[in-house]
């Protein structure tokens, strides 16, 4: 059971690019990035990490009646996690500081069901501080999700008193140890152990992470910086607009007609600035399951991913669960790395690197923009960027080829933003040109990258 559900029950040539003005629909104040949510969206690439007493219980939902006495890790190494990342290209990690049932993975304040009551280093260990640690010390950026749900803890669903204690909780997290680059939320909400519903403060949560970590980013289905895709198959929207209309998602978990469409596609007329985040499991579950460890994702299916989440201007979330033992299995870790060796043989050779972009107006109104390659060369991915510190504006578009005369249909789509990837049939050319058909306002720069055919690959799982 996903979430909704359970609410429910590099670059190549860079090229000026501009329609004439009579076609751009204008729109005031463009919504652009922070420094925050563009470093975040050109990371492309996190882990996330989810570890609990769910790991030992072998469930994916705890019910908060878990003896602490189950979290018994034997040989837990961050740092292995943290390595396994930087290897796969990943540039963050997410950590489940707590799940539903509200076991804590720092010795908190705020509850006893923690790892100071468990025998993990003998009750004296702090999981956040050497998670945390350990990606600092790899130079990757540490995330924390801290689930509002608590399945343990009496005081959900007195709204007043637990929205106090979740409070404390966030502000423990994000003031003993120093920087964290994304804070995750979901708006999971079930009864407590007192049998009520909580109604949460989130504009409260929102402010105190904004005052204690103002360069992180805040992940949930309503951001505020960044939002849910709308599922959990690693599939972003197609298209996929950046820009939201704040209204469309008011609030996480919020539901009801249209807030799928609007997660998964953003609004061209949005008014802030809160791109897609990919999440999804290397495995059927969340949590570690020793069933499941003749079912982790292929490199072919991962590839896939990186196309459907970074190739449609998304950002990857990629769950990678570590074991009893505290560690990422080891399948698991030749999978990362074998997909990061994917990822480098397709991308390895920009053949559009140094091609003068002369630009022209093309007819029936359209902007185009030429490339002559010099050469002739096989190709079968391009990747398209807008230049998205300015904002993202490219509703239409086609890339076309020609190795003589006769210009062939290479791809087309509709938004680009950061990034969009396009596979199409091998085929031969010397010029390539990207025709802009439709745009909420004058694009500034487009960059096309083209690459040669992915070498089919066999033997691998």
């Amino acid at each position: 059971m996903n979430r909704r559900s359970f609410l429910h029950a590099t670059s190549g040539a860079v090229v000026a690019c501009g329609l004439p003005r009579a076609q751009a629909r204008s729109v005031p104040s463009r919504p652009r990035p922070s420094p925050s949510q563009l470093a975040w969206q050109r990371d492309e690439l996190a882990l996330f990490l989810h570890f609990g007493v769910n790991t030992f219980s072998d469930r994916e939902w705890g019910d908060g009646r878990e003896d602490p006495s189950i979290f018994s890790p034997s040989a837990l190494d961050a740092r292995q996690w943290a390595r396994a990342a930087r290897r796969a290209g990943a540039r963050a990690l997410i950590l489940t500081a707590k799940h539903h049932d509200g076991f804590c993975l720092w010795p908190t304040r705020t509850t006893r069901h923690s790892v100071a009551a468990s025998p993990w280093r003998s009750g004296e260990g702090d999981l956040v501080r050497e998670f945390v640690e350990a990606c600092h010390a790899e130079g990757l950026k540490a995330g924390l999700y801290l689930s509002p749900w608590d399945r343990n803890n009496p005081a959900y669903g007195d709204s007043p008193k637990y929205n106090d204690l979740y409070c404390d909780q966030l502000t423990e997290l994000l003031t003993r140890y120093g920087p964290i680059a994304e804070v995750w939320f979901d708006g999971a909400n079930g009864e407590g152990p007192n049998g009520k519903r909580q109604v949460y403060d989130w504009p409260r949560f929102f402010g105190l992470v904004r005052r204690l970590q103002p360069n992180a980013v805040m992940f949930s289905d309503a951001g505020p910086d960044v939002r849910w895709c709308g599922n959990e198959k690693g599939t972003a929207g197609d298209p996929n607009w950046s820009t939201v209309n704040p209204d469309a998602v008011p609030f996480p978990g919020a539901d009801g007609p249209g807030i799928i469409d609007a997660l998964q596609h953003g609004d061209p007329a949005g008014t802030v600035w809160r791109p897609a985040e990919v999440d999804v499991s290397i495995r059927p579950g969340w949590f570690y399951h020793p069933a499941e460890d003749d079912k982790v994702r292929s490199v072919d299916n991962l590839e896939g991913l990186y196309f459907s989440s970074v190739g449609r201007n998304g950002k990857l979330l990629l769950n990678v669960p570590p074991t009893r033992d505290g560690l990422l299995h080891s399948t698991d870790v030749a999978r990362l790395a074998s997909f990061r060796a994917r990822l480098d043989s397709l991308f390895e050779q920009d053949l559009a690197r140094g091609a003068r972009p002369p630009t022209s107006t093309g007819p029936h109104g359209t902007s185009d923009v030429t490339l002559d390659l010099g050469r002739t060369v096989t190709v079968g991915i391009a990747r398209l960027e807008e230049d998205i510190t300015r904002g993202q504006a490219v509703a239409r578009y086609t890339l076309y080829g020609a190795a003589d005369r006769d210009w062939q249909v290479l791809s087309s789509g509709s938004t680009i933003g950061y990034a969009k990837l396009d596979r199409f049939e091998p085929v031969i050319v010397r010029r390539v040109r990207l025709a802009i058909a439709n745009a909420v306002e004058v694009p500034q720069s487009i960059s096309v990258g083209l690459f040669p055919p992915a070498v089919t690959t066999t033997g691998l799982p």
